[in-house]
C-alpha cells in the first residue's frame, strides 16, 4: 500500500492509503491532483518503518518517486512543484526554509542541552520551558 496526498491549489487537503490500482476506477469530482508520498520521509531522509530511526543507506530514496519528496504530506503542507516536494507549514515568520531538508528553520539554533525549549518569536530566542 502507498500513500497519496490530494493537492488542490498546491494545497495538502487530504491524505489517503490506498494501492495504484485504485485510481484506474476511483471517479474524483473535486479539482487537484493525487501525488504519492512515502510515510517513512522526514527532512529529505528515509527512516526505518519499524524502528523510525533513519536507514544507513540512504540510496533506498533513489529512483523511488515519493522518497525523493523529501517529506511526508499532511493536510495543510503544501506542494512545491519547482522541488518536487511536500514542506509543513511555516511555523514562525521568521523561520527559514532549509533547500536540503525542505523544512523550517529557526533563525537560531534551539540549544542541544538536553533541555525543552519553545520559540518565542518576538525575541527571536528559545525559551526554556520549565517542567
Amino acid at each position: 500500500m502507498s500513500h497519496y496526498a490530494k493537492v488542490e491549489n498546491g494545497v495538502v487537503v487530504n491524505v489517503i492509503k490506498a494501492e495504484k490500482e485504485f485510481f484506474d476506477s476511483y471517479v474524483d469530482t473535486v479539482p487537484g491532483k493525487w501525488i504519492k508520498t512515502s510515510y517513512n520521509m522526514g527532512g529529505g531522509v528515509y527512516h526505518d518503518p519499524e524502528t523510525n530511526q533513519p536507514v544507513e543507506d540512504q540510496s533506498v530514496i533513489n529512483g523511488d518517486e515519493a522518497r525523493q519528496r523529501k517529506n511526508y504530506a499532511g493536510i495543510g503542507y503544501s506542494y512545491d512543484q519547482a522541488r518536487d516536494a511536500f514542506i509543513p507549514p511555516k511555523p514562525f515568520p521568521s523561520w527559514v526554509l532549509n533547500e536540503t531538508t525542505c523544512l523550517w528553520d529557526a533563525p537560531v539554533a534551539m540549544p542541544d542541552d538536553g533541555n525543552e525549549y519553545q520559540w518565542n518569536e518576538d525575541t527571536q530566542t528559545w525559551d526554556e520551558i520549565n517542567a
